[in-house]
């Protein structure tokens, strides 16, 4: 019903010829759905009846499209109004950070199982938090409680075995290559296996590392 009176609203403005294009951005809105099922101008007229050259002027905002003109695109388009008048997505433009991290060059953050190695530590508000840890534990009874911090992780055993304890299920044997995905907030241990240390990476979304 919400929907119904929405789009009676919208067919009002239309009839009563106040512009679409602003601030509806109408024009960018039907070049978006055009590009977004790889539709050229002249495929768009031959589903609207539209000229291409009556298209082009609306894409480009250079006329505010009539009544008729509507009720042609959404016919032609199969879609209904809402969806022919909703915003453009804003267009993001990337701020071309990086940052390198040479070898040995991370922040250490060493702890009584773990040595890590945080890296890409000058760039601020990330959504990744990547690391590199060196695994001293032998045994779970090592720790003392699970390991546990929000949102998500990704890990990959670069050197070594390890177990994988994890809450839920049982331990998980690792070798070098293995990788896994998990929900952090789930709680973990890792253990060596292998004569040496083993050492993972992990990248997991911004929380803390125990």
């Amino acid at each position: 019903m919400a929907a119904s009176n929405d789009q009676d609203a919208a067919l009002r403005i239309a009839a009563g010829r106040k512009a679409f294009v602003e601030p509806l951005r109408l024009g960018e809105r039907l070049k978006e759905i055009r590009l977004s099922n790889h539709w050229t101008l002249g495929d768009v007229s031959a589903r609207t009846g539209l000229a291409r050259s009556t298209l082009s002027k609306i894409e480009n905002n250079q006329i505010s499209p009539t009544f008729t003109a509507v009720q042609k695109l959404i016919t032609g388009l199969g879609i209904d109004l809402p969806q022919l008048l909703k915003p453009t997505k804003p267009k993001r433009q990337s701020s071309g950070r990086r940052d390198l991290t040479p070898r040995g060059d991370g922040k250490q953050h060493p702890t009584p199982t773990y040595e890590h190695e945080l890296l890409s530590c000058q760039l601020a508000q990330k959504r990744m938090i990547p690391f590199k840890t060196i695994v001293r534990a032998r045994r779970f009874e090592e720790f003392q409680e699970w390991v546990r911090h929000d949102g998500e992780e990704f890990l990959m055993v670069l050197e070594g075995r390890i177990l994988m304890y994890s809450e839920f299920y049982e331990p998980l044997a690792m070798v070098a290559g293995d990788s896994l995905y998990f929900d952090s907030d789930m709680g973990h241990a890792l253990v060596s296996t292998s004569e040496n240390d083993a050492v993972v990476l992990s990248v997991c979304t911004p929380g803390d590392t125990d």
